[in-house]
This record gives structure tokens, C-alpha cells and sequence, in this order.
């Protein structure tokens, strides 16, 4: 099932995408649920096409919690070592936005990167001190991500905070899929400013993570009790590289579907 949070011309809902997606959005359609979508889904019968709607965030997060350095390609091409634990770090739910929302450039960083990641969308009954057959019934779905990073304020600063926490620094979408095995994806991340000829940045695979989706969940829930909607972004695999004003960028998991935002200067 794949979840979205949309716009229509009478206000925001939830819905389900209905179709198979990799045909392209032509014939895809949404059917809005009544209410949230944790717990019984209910329909209430109303119906649009995708192209007629806007895609939002899949969900709004209390927090979104990050892992650094789980794939270990990455973590070498920052001269890194391979955390022992997973490396554990936050940006703040305003960091987020949905597809085709911009990525905006701050005058701070001269050095703004990509890093095409999984996330996790934890559900209602959210995950305090699980163990991993806990943690995996605490998920409600998968979702891409872009754990958009200013790399020359992330060096200079000694943490992270500031170089992962300005506004559209965590986009995150197109829809939250349910019922998806996440062992053995392909990650995908695309930069270019032609649709037509979009140059591949990062191509990577779920098992190539240092600690699986189970393993970071049960382990994040130890020290910070996770609520319903609060995601969870798995690390990123080699190649991440800067963005310039003008480009888009692509986040594409196997059996979730691709992410694009476009790249412009903050405002």
C-alpha cells in the first residue's frame, strides 16, 4: 500500500495511491482516507487523479532521527572509521519537505551535498526500549529521503546541527509504502538540470548497511522513545556530491518510488 498526505482544492488529506506507479502517473489515482492513516484504514469514497493533487510529506515527524556513517563506502570517503554503535544525530521537523518543494541554499554554506537515503515511518504504536522483533512491528512503512547536508559547516562546527538543520533540509516522499521488504534495495541518487540527462551521484544497496533497519530502530528506541510518524533516515551510500543552484535532484528506492526537488537560492 502507498500512503500520501495531499492538497486538493478543498484543503489536505490523506489517501492511497492506487495504480502501479512505475507505469508513470498517467491513469494513477488517489482515494482519500477518512482521518490518519495508523490503525483501520477507512475510504470515504472520494477519488482524484494524482496529476490533479500535490504531494506533500508523507507524514510530519516530531523528529526525524538520523544515522551516520551505516554504510561503510561513505564512511571511507570521508576518511571515517565505521561507528561501533550506530551514530546517532537530529534534524528538526522543519527541516522537511515533500516532493517537488525546494531545496533551498543557505548564504552560510558554500558546500551544500545530497545524501539519498531509506526512512523509516515509525506507527501508532510507536517503539520505547524494543527489542528487534519489537522494533520491526513499530514500523508502519518506508519512505526516500534526502539528508541534504551543508558538508563545510558540518567540519567547521565540530557537529552537526547547524549543517543539518535548515529549513528543506529533509525532504522526504513521494508516499509511505507499507509491506515492503527492505533487505536488499537499490538506492539511487540522481543531480542534473535536464531531465533528459541526469547524471547518477549515488548507487547503492540496502544490505550494504553496517546495521539493519531492525538493529537501528531497537537501538534508537533505547535512547529516545520513538512516537507515531516520527521517521527514521538509515545512512547514505558513497558518492555524495554538491548541489548548485539550478539543479534537481533524485532520490529512487527500488519498490518505493523517486523523489525530485528542485535546487534554489534561500530567500
Amino acid at each position: 500500500m502507498r500512503i500520501v498526505r495531499f492538497a486538493h482544492a478543498k484543503g489536505m488529506s490523506f489517501g492511497v495511491v492506487e495504480g502501479e506507479p512505475e507505469t508513470g502517473p498517467q491513469g494513477l489515482t488517489v482515494a482519500e482516507i477518512s482521518g490518519h492513516p495508523f490503525g483501520q484504514i477507512t475510504f470515504s469514497g472520494v477519488r482524484w487523479a494524482l496529476s490533479d493533487v500535490r504531494l506533500l510529506s508523507p507524514i510530519l515527524p516530531s523528529k526525524v532521527v538520523c544515522v551516520g556513517r551505516n554504510y561503510a563506502e561513505h564512511a571511507a570517503e570521508h576518511g571515517s572509521e565505521v561507528p561501533s554503535e550506530p551514530l546517532l544525530f537530529l534534524k528538526p521537523s522543519t527541516a522537511v519537505i515533500g516532493p517537488r518543494d525546494a531545496i533551498r541554499l543557505p548564504e552560510f554554506s558554500k558546500q551544500v551535498e545530497h545524501e539519498a537515503e531509506l526512512a523509516v515511518v515509525i506507527g501508532a504504536a510507536g517503539a520505547r526500549r524494543a527489542d528487534r522483533a519489537a522494533a520491526e512491528r513499530a514500523i508502519f512503512g518506508y519512505t526516500c529521503a534526502n539528508d541534504v547536508t551543508a558538508r563545510d559547516l558540518q567540519r567547521s562546527d565540530g557537529q552537526w546541527t547547524r549543517a543539518k538543520g535548515f529549513d528543506s533540509f529533509c525532504p522526504i516522499g513521494p508516499w509511505i509504502t507499507t509491506g515492503l521488504d527492505v533487505t536488499d534495495l537499490e538506492i539511487r541518487c540522481e543531480v542534473g538540470r535536464d531531465p533528459e540527462e541526469m547524471e547518477v551521484r549515488q548507487l547503492g544497496r540496502t544490505r550494504d548497511m553496517v546495521f539493519d533497519v531492525p538493529a537501528l530502530v531497537s537501538y534508537v528506541s533505547h535512547v529516545m522513545t520513538l512516537l507515531p510518524g516520527d521517521v527514521v533516515l538509515t545512512g547514505t551510500p558513497a558518492g555524495v556530491s554538491p548541489l548548485t543552484e539550478g539543479d534537481t535532484v533524485t532520490v529512487r528506492i527500488e519498490g518505493i518510488g523517486e523523489l525530485t526537488n528542485p535546487v534554489v537560492p534561500a530567500t
